[in-house]
């Protein structure tokens, strides 16, 4: 499963969580404006905005997961199952595979009102990328400096949400998911006030009974209001590194450990990699299961009128700092 955040100190930040039991190879994937994006059912795109994010490369094709493009619109793709639709392709409308649906936003779009406005005419259409990359049901969340929207694709139609906490995760629907915070409107970083009776004394015996009943554990619902308590309640600094750091330090909040999550045999759910982009500036930070230090790679110091993807495999082992 996964979590996804926006955020802003004096710049704009976007980047997630992928939560998985095993990896694709995924790659830290640059597209640059003259890349060719061949669409299943419509015209390619020979000139677009470029884009960085993380995507597995097949065919010379990037599947991206998350990513934001040089005019500082992002976006990423979680798993929604049971939830997800995809529908047979329409005639008047623009069929979409959703595997080209990152692309299809982020080479035309510059911010969210744009993304909406193509958005009113998209077909997510029922077409595997091959026989064996079948479909992930998925819905997304898009995010600029200003607003931040989810989209699900579900049997009723193409639903987009205004997203005024900045988070999504998975099931169930965001409508519900937002519904549910109603349940948890007492929560408070300030130490707990007696509400239960004037008439009995009690002892505030630890820094963060304000937040009792938070959610701890890793469901996708509990990691929804874990992760939207945290972001909202988050104060930093606005500097770069300091935002990174914070950014970096909500997603922590709701990280997967090895062996909490049960797959299967020796199979376990864990946080595969972290990412925060720098919308403002085409920078992609991440940070992996096994490797605790952040790590750039800046779009801007690629050749981005060229046509060809430039890949960073990830860096896994953890790199160790020997101070004496």
């Amino acid at each position: 499963m996964c979590t996804a955040i926006s955020y802003k100190t004096k710049d704009a930040y976007f980047g997630r969580n992928l939560d998985l039991e095993y990896s694709y190879m995924e790659t830290v994937t640059i597209t640059p404006r003259n890349y060719e994006f061949n669409f299943r059912k419509l015209n390619s795109i020979k000139n677009h905005y470029a884009m960085i994010g993380m995507a597995y490369v097949s065919d010379n094709y990037p599947l991206y997961y998350d990513a934001i493009n040089e005019h500082g619109l992002g976006m990423a793709g979680l798993n929604f199952p049971n939830n997800a639709y995809y529908f047979e392709e329409q005639k008047d409308k623009n069929n979409v595979a959703p595997f080209e649906f990152i692309p299809y936003i982020l080479s035309q779009c510059k911010t969210v009102k744009e993304a909406k406005e193509l958005l009113e005419n998209i077909n997510l259409v029922n077409i595997n990328y091959s026989d064996k990359l079948p479909l992930s049901p998925l819905h997304w969340i898009i995010a600029d400096k200003n607003e931040t929207i989810t989209v699900e694709s579900v049997k009723e139609g193409l639903k987009i949400y205004d997203n005024p906490v900045g988070v999504l995760t998975n099931n169930p629907t965001f409508d519900k998911q937002m519904w549910n915070l109603n349940n948890y409107m007492s929560l408070s970083p300030l130490p707990p006030q007696n509400n239960f009776s004037s008439k009995l004394e009690f002892d505030t015996y630890s820094r963060g009974m304000g937040a009792l009943f938070l959610p701890g554990d890793l469901s996708s619902a509990s990691r929804f209001v874990k992760a939207t308590f945290t972001k909202m309640n988050s104060v930093a600094k606005e500097d770069e590194n300091s935002s990174i750091s914070q950014f970096f330090h909500i997603l922590e909040s709701v990280c997967q450990q090895r062996g909490c999550v049960i797959m299967g045999k020796d199979e376990y759910e864990i946080t595969i990699y972290s990412s925060c982009c720098n919308l403002d500036k085409g920078i992609y930070y991440y940070k992996t299961y096994d490797n605790s230090m952040i790590s750039k790679v800046d779009m801007h110091k690629e050749n981005l009128d060229s046509d060809k993807l430039v890949s960073y495999e990830l860096i896994e082992e953890e790199q160790i700092y020997n101070q004496n």
